[in-house]
């Protein structure tokens, strides 16, 4: 197997990475039956050395209810073929990982309404409680 390449700064080698195969569930006739064409890929977060200090803490936090024992686990199982299954998985677990370590995004800065604002916003609430007030039953001379 190659090493798993997650941007120009990051790569996994792949003696981090720990593949299972299984029988896969579901469609796939006598097939289903004989090959283990399941897969699942786990990668140890809290044990790799591609990752540094900032990386890991990002990833641990960013996945705190997936992670299993410290591993991200990804499982595949949606072609016939295993050879298909795992480059699937691979491409989730760098999209996982690829996700996890973005930077936060920037807090919004609190702002106020300007007038014309508020004010549109005040008329708008004359104008329907003025709908409001014309739907109402008129006493009459009988009342």
């Amino acid at each position: 197997m190659q090493d798993l390449v997650i941007s120009a700064r990051l790569t996994v080698p792949a003696s981090e990475l720990q593949w299972f195969f299984c029988r896969s569930s579901g469609a796939g006739g006598q097939n289903v039956n004989k090959v283990e064409s399941a897969v699942r890929l786990t990668w140890s977060v809290t044990e790799s050395d591609a990752l540094g200090p900032f990386h890991r803490q990002r990833l641990q936090e960013c996945y705190a209810a997936r992670l299993v024992k410290g591993c991200l686990v990804v499982s595949v199982s949606e072609e016939r073929s295993q050879h298909l299954n795992r480059k699937i998985a691979l491409r989730r677990l760098a999209a996982l990982i690829r996700e996890g370590i973005q930077p936060l995004p920037s807090s919004r800065k609190a702002t106020r309404p300007t007038r014309s604002s508020q004010r549109r916003r005040v008329e708008s609430k004359k104008q329907r409680g003025a709908i409001k007030k014309q739907r109402r039953s008129r006493f009459g001379l009988d009342d």
